[in-house]
Parts: C-alpha cells; structure tokens; sequence
C-alpha cells in the first residue's frame, strides 16, 4: 500500500523529498546488456534542471545522478537499477513561517489529514522535485524503446495557444519555454515577465508525442494503453487534465470527422488518413504517433496573500516566500516525456512476453 510505484514488468519507484538529503528511485524489470551509464540519463536531467533561466525556479541543484546498481561494464544485469541524485540547494529556513499553515492549491491540508503529519519544507513528496527521479527513469526506459522517438512540447501558457501552423520541433530548444512556435514564445516571454514580477503564475498545457511505436502495445479491457498513460501523465504534481488524441475536441465532432479513415499502403501496411485517436484504438496501438497533451495548473506558491487555515483551526493569511517556478509547466516537458517512456516500456515487455512474434509495423497479409 505505498503507492510509490508504477509500472507492472518495466516498474520504478520513487524515494526522498524536496529538503532532504537525496532523491531517487529503483528501476525493477529492465531487461540485461543494454548499455547504460549516467551520461545515457545526465543529458535528460539537464533539460528539467532548475535554475537555467529566469522563468523557472532559481533554486540551483546540479542534478548529478549517480548509478548504484543495476549495471556491469556498462551494461545492465537485470537486476534492479537504483539511481540517486543529492540535493544540494535547501533552504528550509523559507517555509518556517507555513510550517503550521496550509497554503491554497497545496497538499499540505491533505497530507495532514491523511497522515497526520507533513514534511512542510518545499512540500515534501508533494514538491515537483520528485519529478527529477521520474526524469531519470524515463531515460533507462528509452534505452528499452529502440526505434521510439519521444518529443514534448508546451503549447499553450496562460490560455495563449500556440499557431499548429507555426508547429516546428526545431524550435522547441530555442527558446526557455519548449515551445515548437517562435511567435508564441515571444509572447509568453511578455507574460510570463509580467506574471514574475507580480509575484503570480501562470499554468500551461504540454503535449507529448512518441513515433515509432509499434502496433499492439495495450491490451482490453483494463490494461488499455491509454488508461495507463493517463494514469502516468496524470500522476505528475500539479497536473489537472489529461487528454489522448484529439481529446475533449472530440466530443465536437461527428462521427465522420472524427473517424480515422484507413487505406492500404504499397507494402501492405495500413495507412491512416488522420490521427484523432491519437495513435490508440481499443486502448491498443495502432503503430502511428502515440499523442497525449496534459494541464498543468498555475503553481500554487504565489507572493499574493491568500486566505486559509492553520493546524489550529483559526483563520490565517498565506503567501509563500521562497524560490519557485511561475510556470511549472515548463519543466513539466521534459518530465511528461518520460512518463510516456515509462509507460511505453512497460507495454512493449508485457507485449513481447505474450506475443512474442507479433509484428513490428502496421501490416496485413496480401491475398
């Protein structure tokens, strides 16, 4: 009943919070003699890193992660993988003054009541710096996709939404925002500027995208691939909504619009003519792009004064000192990346294991 694990035959579970000594987490199921070293995953956790522009938190931790186990020579053993990073930048002293107040959009007030108590400095387990480990497992996971290409980007900040026209991968590392559109990236530089300085925040919605996935991975009817990676994506502090394809715009289509009408290819594969099921029919993939977008809510730690409560039951004013993200849909990009790795590593093991010769690719018999 810890419910720090996720993941069935590919499964990792996360350990530490944001003031303690280190985080990290255990990798169970990762097949032998993949080669992997901490540059494999150094490169991942560089890109959630905090610290690297003035619109995410200023806190400044290295992120180094270390292997303890799990590999031999450079490739792994099949046992258990553990990786852990240290934290190097605490400043609990900022939360003394929250130590005994529950601050709006928290979850401190349902730690408490769950538990009876709480870690209050940064939040604990609760506190985006968990999502560090997830990074680093997510890396381990990529090394199992061969063949999967795994992108992310933010595509939407404060309600302003991307052009899908100006949609350019190439983009997406130009700017401190992960936004595929250079336009839109200006823009929210604006806002975000304004919103930091004001001592407010703003929220986001990331999409993430995997090419290369082979059909077959998920099965009926409660193992669907896209239950579990919205569980996953789900599953990431401040996320409030999860879609998978074309998503709640479905529900204003018609059946003709949105169906993904097939064809043959010249080599026997199947062709779509669209993607609104987001790769994932019957909670099974059909072999095109596996897409998914989720909501990142505002970061609740805000300098404006908020009304709330304290341990005693008297009626207090909160607002938050201390270094944050004024949207942490920011770095939730490269963390919702490797949630959909997780997932994706998961389901092709427990496919293999199952049908061991399916196919790789979208392909029907020729009469």
């Amino acid at each position: 009943m810890s419910h720090n694990s996720f993941g069935h035959l590919f499964r990792f579970t996360t350990w530490g919070e944001s003031h303690g000594t280190a985080i990290g987490c255990v990798v169970d199921g990762c097949p032998p003699r993949i080669p992997l070293t901490e540059a494999d995953i150094q490169p991942f956790l560089d890109r959630r890193r905090p610290g690297q522009s003035k619109f995410v938190t200023q806190r400044q931790e290295p992120d180094q992660v270390k292997i303890l186990s799990g590999t031999f020579e450079g490739v792994t053993t099949g046992t258990p993988i553990s990786l852990v990073i240290e934290n190097q930048d605490q400043r609990s002293k900022d939360y003394g003054e929250i130590k005994d107040r529950f601050r709006p959009g928290h979850a401190d007030l349902t730690y408490e009541l769950k538990y009876g108590v709480r870690d209050y400095r940064g939040g604990g387990r609760s506190s985006a710096r968990e999502t560090a480990m997830r990074v680093a497992a997510g890396a381990v996971a990529r090394k199992v996709l061969e063949g999967v290409t795994i992108r992310a980007a933010l595509v939407c900040m404060g309600g302003d939404w991307i052009d899908v026209a100006n949609f350019d991968w190439a983009q997406v590392n130009e700017n401190p925002f992960f936004c595929p559109d250079a336009q839109a990236a200006a823009r929210w530089e604006e806002t975000l500027t304004a919103a930091r300085k004001s001592g407010s925040s703003l929220g986001a919605v990331v999409e993430v995208v995997a090419e290369g996935v082979p059909p077959g991975l998920g099965a009926p009817v409660y193992g669907k691939l896209d239950s579990d990676l919205a569980a996953a994506l789900m599953s990431i502090n401040a996320v409030k909504g999860v879609e998978i394809g074309a998503g709640f715009a479905a529900a204003g289509f018609t059946g003709e619009e949105n169906a993904d009408e097939m064809r043959m290819g010249p080599h026997g594969e199947v062709l779509f003519e669209s993607n609104h099921a987001g790769g994932i029919l019957g909670g099974i993939s059909t072999g095109q792009p596996v897409v998914a977008r989720f909501a990142v809510k505002p970061t609740s730690s805000i300098l404006t004064p908020r009304r709330s409560v304290d341990r005693f039951g008297a009626e207090v004013e909160v607002l938050t000192k201390g270094r944050h993200d004024p949207c942490v849909g920011i770095r939730a990009v490269p963390v919702g990346e490797a949630m959909m790795a997780l997932v994706l590593a998961d389901h092709l093991l427990r496919h293999r294991a199952q049908n061991p010769d399916a196919p790789s690719q979208a392909r029907l018999p020729r009469n």
